[in-house]
């Protein structure tokens, strides 16, 4: 069977974006795909975090995987750091990727901005923990978003490089999948920018633990245009705003942004945002209550954790010990 590895960062604010664009389309791979679905928690530190906060939103992650549908006794389910062998093998990647390779990597100029002097190495060689993440364990198949295709492309080139260096055909190239209605979701408060869990403004995302009152008043203050709904998807053409809520109505309904067009043609955004507020809440609202009884359960959460450890360690081991003898590391 093929092999998902796919994780989502400890950062705090899982948003509808985390959810559409990915979690959502995790539940069904589970069916088809051997899946291990990581907290990446070494990832989040590439950046400042409170301690306890970082524990907090790494139990807040694992409990919106489950709520959301990822079934923990199908799935692997694991925080990345209780698993050494992530980083074990990010050095070993990290001795055959050329530094041309990551100086390409656009995601580092742009989280590291003005002062990238001071920035830290583990955000300059995230990509390669990343690969790193991917490769040991083989996975076939890697869920991206359009922000993380250039990271899988890396670690493609550093799995061909490690074949190639070795003599070996080890580490399969893994398949990106973009799967899904609006895997790109937009900021309610502007259209222009996608969702992002570090806006300012909290008015600009629906997070995975807002309940219904605030669901409806995000969407009640959204930001659209005068103009009624057009007929077809070709009426939102320069109308970012407009686009993003009919793209969310049609990824929470599991249909086209043409049929929602065509159900809505004519009818003002005040009407529309009603019904779009109605959907979130059905969709949404049970999510969001799970949430909030697993986080009252943290030691549910961290036996899930643990559990899930486990198991991803142990196949983390058996491949870092044949990864270890085709380099030609004693292991006495």
């Amino acid at each position: 069977m093929s092999r998902i590895f796919s994780g989502v960062q400890p950062t705090g604010n899982l948003h509808l974006g985390n959810y559409l664009g990915a979690i959502r389309n995790w539940v069904g791979l589970q069916e088809n795909f051997e899946c291990i679905f990581c907290i990446v928690d070494l990832h989040a530190i590439t950046l400042p975090q409170d301690p306890e906060e970082l524990r907090a939103h790494t139990r807040e992650v694992t409990a919106v995987y489950i709520a959301a549908g990822i079934d923990p006794e199908k799935c692997i389910i694991f925080n990345q750091s209780m698993v050494p062998e992530h980083s074990e093998l990010t050095w070993m990647l990290s001795c055959i990727t050329p530094l041309g390779w990551l100086n390409r990597m656009t995601q580092f100029k742009a989280k590291a901005g003005k002062h990238r002097e001071n920035a830290g190495l583990g955000l300059y060689a995230y990509p390669v923990l990343m690969a790193a993440d991917i490769l040991l364990y083989r996975a076939t198949h890697v869920p991206v978003g359009d922000d993380q295709k250039q990271h899988l492309e890396l670690a493609r080139d550093i799995a061909g490089a490690f074949n190639q260096k070795y003599g070996v055909d080890y580490f399969p190239l893994p398949e990106p999948q973009i799967l899904g209605a609006a895997t790109r979701v937009m900021s309610l408060r502007d259209g222009s920018h996608k969702m992002s869990k570090s806006d300012d403004s909290d008015y600009s995302r629906l997070n995975m633990t807002d309940d219904a009152d605030a669901i409806a008043l995000k969407i009640r203050k959204a930001r659209t245009d005068a103009d009624p709904l057009p007929e077809t998807p070709d009426g939102l053409a320069n109308r970012a705003e407009a686009a993003n809520l009919v793209e969310i109505y049609a990824a929470l309904a599991e249909t086209s942004v043409e049929e929602v067009c065509h159900k809505f043609a004519g009818k003002m955004f005040s009407e529309f945002k009603s019904e779009l507020s109605d959907l979130a809440v059905a969709r949404l609202g049970p999510i969001a209550r799970e949430i909030g009884e697993l986080k009252a359960d943290p030691g549910y959460v961290d036996g899930i954790l643990r559990s899930g450890t486990k198991r991803a360690g142990a196949i983390a081991k058996r491949h870092l010990h044949e990864i270890q003898d085709i380099v030609g590391l004693l292991r006495p």
